[in-house]
C-alpha cells in the first residue's frame, strides 16, 4: 500500500498563501485561529490519520457490514477512531464555544476532513454526519434539544444522521410519505420507512439520533408540507436510561463501495410507538434541512478530493518505482528499463490526477472562506453577496470533484495496469469508493439542474456578476506576467463563450420550454466546472509566480511552485479545449432526449 495518500505541503499554500486562512483571527469570532494554531490543527489531524485511519483502511473494506442481531456490524477500529474524534473535539469543532465546540473556522475544519478522507474515506462519514445532525440542532432546536443530545453527540458516544430518502421517493422529497401524528403530549408518533441511511445503525454505538423529514397529519402535498424531527433510535429516560423508540433496523446496504461506511434501511413505528420531537417550525423542514444538505454537498466534495488525492500519491510512488520498456529515445535492450514515470503518456494521466485534485481542494476551500465570512461580516449587503456567491458554486463544489475525480482515479488505476485491477493494490478499492460520490446528496443531473436552472439566475444574474468580478481579479494580477498572460486571455475568453452559452440557454427557458432549456444541463456543468476550475489554477499560478519574483526560492520549495506553473499549462492545455465540444452540445437545436409522444428509446 502507499505510504502516502495526500500533502500537506499543498494543503498549506493554499490554506495560508491561495485563501489567506489565518487573516480569519483578525475577527473576534476566529480570534484563536492564528497561524500558529492552524498548523497545530493540522499536524494533529494528520497524526491522528496516520495513526488511527490510514492503518485499517484497506482491511475495512474487507471486512465490510453485516446486518446481524438488528443491527450492522462494522469493523471495531472504526468505533475507536469515533470516539477518538470525539475525545479530540472535532465532531464538535465547527460549533460555537458556547455549545461546547471549538468555534473552528470551516477552511480548516474541512481541511482537517480532506486529511482524514484521504487516509480513510469510510470511517471519516460517521463523524462528519454526527457534526451536521448536531448543527441542525443547535440552529433550529430548543435549549432543551441541545442539551439533551449535543452533548453526547459531540463526544462520540451517539450517532447523528440526516434521514430524507424513501423508497418510493428517492431523491423527488417532496413525494415522501412517513407522517408525524400529533400524540397531544408536545411529540408524534412517526411512522414510515428510510433507506439509504448512511451511519443509521452500527454496532458499539450506544443510540442514533436521527434528523428524519416527515409529514405531519393534514399537511399539504409537497414540499411545504414537509417538517423536521429528532427521532432517536432510544428514548431517553430521566434517569439517562434507554426505552426502544420502535426504530427498526430492517437491514444493511451492500455498497459497491465504501464497505466500511454503515448504510441501513429504517423502519419506523411498526408498534405505534415511535416517537418523534419537532425540530424549528413546523412545514420549514426542507428549509432547515438544505442547512445540512448543502454543507454535506461540499463535504462530498471534499471526500471525493480526498479519494482522489490518494489515488493520485499512490499513483505517483508506483510509477516512481515500477520499471517497465524503455524511452522511445532509448530502445537498446541490453540497458535497465525506465521507470514509467519517465514515459509520456503516463505522466499525463499524473498530470491530470493533480490537476483535478489540486483545482477541486482550491475551489472546496473558495466555498469554506465565503462560508467563514459570512459567519463575521456585518455588512449585510457583503454577506448577501458571500452567500449568492457560496450558492453558485455549491453545486460545482459537489460535483466536479466527484465526477473529475472518478476520472482521476480511473487514470491512476491505468497507470498500475492489471495491478491496478486486484485488490492487493489500492487504486481497486480507490476506484470503488469514489463512485458513490456522484450520487451522494442530490446525483449529478440534480445538481446540474440546480446550477443552471435556479443558481445561474439568482438575483436576475446577480450571482453571475459576483462571480465574474472574482474572476477578473486573478486575471489581472496574471496580466503583470507575461508568462501568464496568456492563460489569462485564454479565461477571459472562455469566460465570455460561458456567458453567450447562458444566455442563449435562459432564452430557451424565456420560451417557456422548461424541459429544452434543461436537457442538457449536465453538459452546461461541465462547461462550468472547467471555467471555474480554470480560475482556481491561476490563483494558485498567481500566488506561485508572486513567490518566485519575491522569495528566490530553493529546493523544495522551488520545485513546487513550478509544479504549479506547469500544472496551470497543461490545465489550459488539455482540459480547458473541451469547452468547445459542451458548448456546441449546448446550442443544438435538435432535441433528442426530452420524452415525446413516439417512444424511440427501445
Amino acid at each position: 500500500m502507499a505510504s502516502e495518500y495526500m500533502s500537506m505541503d499543498n494543503l498549506r499554500f493554499l490554506m495560508y498563501e491561495v485563501f489567506e486562512t489565518p487573516e480569519l483571527a483578525n475577527h473576534p469570532f476566529y480570534a484563536e485561529y492564528n497561524k500558529d494554531t492552524i498548523d497545530m490543527m493540522l499536524d494533529t489531524a494528520k497524526q491522528l490519520s496516520d495513526n488511527m485511519l490510514f492503518p485499517f483502511f484497506e482491511e475495512a473494506d474487507r471486512y465490510g457490514t453485516e446486518y446481524r442481531d438488528g443491527t450492522i456490524q462494522i469493523h471495531p477500529s472504526t468505533n475507536k477512531f469515533i470516539k477518538a474524534a470525539g475525545e479530540g473535539g472535532w465532531i464538535g469543532a465547527a460549533a460555537p464555544a458556547k455549545l461546547g465546540g471549538m468555534q473552528m473556522p470551516s477552511t480548516l475544519l474541512n481541511a482537517v476532513h480532506f486529511i482524514m478522507g484521504a487516509a480513510n474515506n469510510s470511517a471519516m462519514g460517521y463523524i462528519g454526519l454526527t457534526g451536521g445532525a448536531a448543527r441542525l440542532i443547535y440552529s433550529f432546536g430548543t435549549k432543551e434539544q441541545q442539551e439533551k443530545y449535543i452533548p453526547k453527540m459531540f463526544a462520540g458516544d451517539w450517532q447523528g444522521t440526516m434521514a430524507l430518502t424513501e423508497p418510493q421517493a428517492g431523491s423527488s422529497l417532496s413525494d415522501l410519505v412517513t407522517s408525524a401524528t400529533p400524540a397531544g403530549d408536545g411529540s408524534y408518533r412517526i411512522k414510515g420507512q428510510k433507506i439509504f441511511i448512511s451511519s443509521g445503525d452500527y454496532s458499539g454505538v450506544e443510540n442514533v439520533v436521527h434528523l428524519m423529514l416527515a409529514r405531519i397529519d393534514g399537511a399539504p402535498k409537497g414540499s411545504k408540507g414537509i417538517s423536521l424531527f429528532i427521532v432517536p433510535k432510544h428514548r431517553i429516560n430521566e434517569d439517562g436510561s434507554f426505552t426502544s423508540n420502535d426504530v427498526t433496523t430492517a437491514g444493511a446496504f451492500h455498497k459497491m463501495g465504501q464497505s466500511g461506511y454503515a448504510t441501513s434501511h429504517l423502519i419506523m413505528g411498526e408498534k405505534d410507538d415511535c416517537h418523534g420531537h419537532l425540530v424549528g417550525e413546523e412545514g420549514r423542514g426542507l428549509h432547515h434541512m438544505f442547512q445540512m444538505m448543502n454543507a454535506a454537498r461540499i463535504s462530498v466534495g471534499v471526500t471525493g478530493a480526498a479519494i482522489a488525492s490518494a489515488a493520485y500519491y499512490a499513483s505517483l510512488q508506483y510509477a516512481n518505482e515500477r520499471p517497465q520498456g524503455r524511452r522511445i529515445t532509448n530502445r537498446d535492450i541490453n540497458l535497465p528499463q525506465s521507470l514509467i514515470i519517465e514515459h509520456a503518456d503516463v505522466r499525463r494521466m499524473l498530470m491530470l490526477q493533480k490537476t483535478i485534485v489540486e483545482g477541486s481542494l482550491g475551489l472546496l476551500m473558495e466555498c469554506t472562506k465565503l462560508h467563514d465570512l459570512m459567519e463575521i461580516e456585518e455588512d449585510e449587503e457583503k454577506k448577501k453577496n458571500y452567500d449568492m456567491l457560496l450558492e453558485l458554486l455549491t453545486p460545482v463544489a459537489k460535483t466536479y470533484p466527484s465526477e473529475a475525480g472518478i476520472v482521476s482515479v480511473s487514470n491512476g488505476l491505468q497507470i498500475f495496469g492489471g495491478y491496478g485491477f486486484c485488490k492487493d493494490f489500492p487504486l481497486e478499492q480507490l476506484y470503488r469508493d469514489i463512485r458513490i460520490c456522484p450520487l451522494y446528496e442530490g446525483t449529478t443531473g440534480i445538481q446540474s439542474m440546480d446550477l443552471l436552472g435556479r443558481k445561474v439566475t439568482m438575483g436576475n444574474g446577480k450571482a453571475l456578476m459576483l462571480l465574474a468580478g472574482e474572476v477578473q481579479k486573478a486575471v489581472q494580477e496574471a496580466m503583470n506576467y507575461d508568462d501568464l498572460k496568456p492563460y489569462a486571455k485564454e479565461l477571459m475568453r472562455q469566460g465570455q463563450l460561458l456567458q453567450e452559452t447562458t444566455q442563449y440557454l435562459i432564452g430557451i427557458a424565456m420560451t417557456g420550454d422548461k424541459e429544452g432549456f434543461l436537457a442538457d444541463a449536465n453538459f452546461y456543468m461541465e462547461l462550468f466546472s472547467i471555467n471555474i476550475i480554470a480560475w482556481q489554477w491561476l490563483k494558485q499560478a498567481n500566488v506561485a509566480k508572486r513567490a518566485l519574483l519575491t522569495e528566490n526560492p530553493q529546493g523544495d520549495r522551488l520545485q513546487f511552485l513550478e509544479s504549479k506553473i506547469h500544472a496551470l499549462k497543461f490545465y489550459f492545455k488539455y482540459e480547458v479545449p473541451k469547452t468547445a465540444g459542451f458548448i456546441t452540445i449546448l446550442k443544438d437545436t435538435e432535441q433528442l432526449t426530452v420524452a415525446r409522444e413516439k417512444e424511440l428509446i427501445c
